[in-house]
């Protein structure tokens, strides 16, 4: 049986339609989730926008693939946004397998769009799976297919925005994570909705597991733990275990030293520290725009700004486009080798036009 790389991904036997869903019984995410977003500050993002790099491995120490999160800010229909990509490629068995996430999130955690695709290649057929969610007219709207071999499933379901509040997502939940171990606390009662293979509205629970010691490139380092527990209208719930660099090698940033499933042999490890270089203590960081959210917001509102500026003054001025569009006409027609001399012969009759311009000369004493 594939063991899931990532957060709720179950055995091909549990997927499932969203039949029997009692519609009757809303939940609802607890008031701590949702001040927990709310309460989310810019610098906190700046600290989370970082790759992280583990590797799988088998209960008897056997490599069995890749594990990565990358998150950096972007830009999704104008509005600024954190994109997170997470990959998980190996083989279990022999059979290749893997699972890719991409998430365009809001700065309060809020998932605007996000794709899921998972896959494994056994002897004499493959399961793949695909799960696209986006908002759309107050809408999140969900899209899910499933190909075992050579049949195809699709499902396909929508839920009003207003009753997502605190939905964490695949996607989502690898950057709340990284948010929660920032400031190493877990407040009580953190509990989000989610989604169940099913396409159901589920609960998701976040706890403290606290500091402990661990190992990691031969070094012994603390860590600090987190657990989420996802639940499922048709399944058992499942159980995760994180745990994060706690201690003074990464003051700001904390990378992911540790990942495992409840019950699996199967662990995701960091083998390595972070470089140094990624130490902050006291030493002039130097600025990247690009980087900063609202440098990069100012910088691309300021873009448009002119851009909508620029296109209005060509629609009050048409002769523009008619006088560069003749005068293109001109040399691709003449094709002469002496651009600029050419175009000075061909606006001098329009110099006519002008008012003179004042003389730079300074008067005589």
């Amino acid at each position: 049986m594939m063991e899931a790389p990532l957060e709720d991904e179950t055995p091909a036997g549990a997927l499932a339609g969203i039949e029997g869903l009692d519609l009757g019984e809303k939940l609802k995410s607890s008031d701590e989730a949702i001040t927990f977003m709310s309460s989310i500050e810019p610098a906190e993002l700046l600290k989370c926008v970082f790759p992280d790099s583990l590797v799988t491995v088998s209960e008897g120490g056997r490599d069995l693939g890749q594990f990565s999160v990358m998150v950096e800010f972007a830009r999704r229909v104008q509005q600024p946004c954190m994109l997170l990509h997470a990959q998980s490629q190996g083989a279990i068995d022999d059979s290749p397998c893997g699972t890719t996430v991409t998430a365009y999130i809001t700065t309060d955690l809020e998932v605007l769009e996000e794709d899921y695709h998972e896959y494994v290649k056994l002897k004499g057929h493959s399961l793949e799976k695909r799960c696209h969610m986006v908002q759309h007219n107050g809408q999140m709207v969900i899209d899910k297919v499933t190909t075992v071999g050579e049949e195809t499933a699709k499902e396909s379901v929508s839920y009003p925005m207003s009753e997502l509040r605190g939905l964490v997502t695949e996607g989502s939940n690898f950057l709340l994570m990284r948010l929660i171990a920032l400031r190493k606390k877990v407040p009580e009662h953190m509990t989000f909705l989610s989604f169940d293979q099913g396409l159901h509205i589920i609960h998701t629970t976040f706890s403290e597991l606290g500091l402990k010691q661990l190992e990691v490139g031969g070094k012994t380092v603390e860590v600090f733990g987190l657990e989420r527990i996802v639940h499922s209208v048709e399944d058992s719930p499942t159980t995760w275990q994180c745990y994060f660099l706690a201690d003074g090698l990464c003051s700001v940033i904390r990378h992911l030293a540790s990942r495992v499933q409840v019950g699996s042999p199967i662990t995701m490890r960091l083998l390595q520290l972070p470089s140094q270089l990624e130490k902050v203590g006291f030493e002039k960081i130097p600025l990247v725009w690009e980087e900063d959210m609202q440098m990069r917001s100012k910088f691309l509102d300021r873009k448009e700004e002119l851009k909508a500026d620029h296109a209005s003054y060509l629609r009050q001025h048409p002769d523009i486009r008619a006088l560069i569009s003749d005068f293109l006409q001109f040399l691709l027609l003449r094709k002469p080798d002496d651009v600029f001399q050419v175009a000075r012969e061909y606006f001098l009759p329009f110099a006519s036009h002008c008012p003179p311009e004042p003389s730079l000369k300074a008067p005589s004493l």
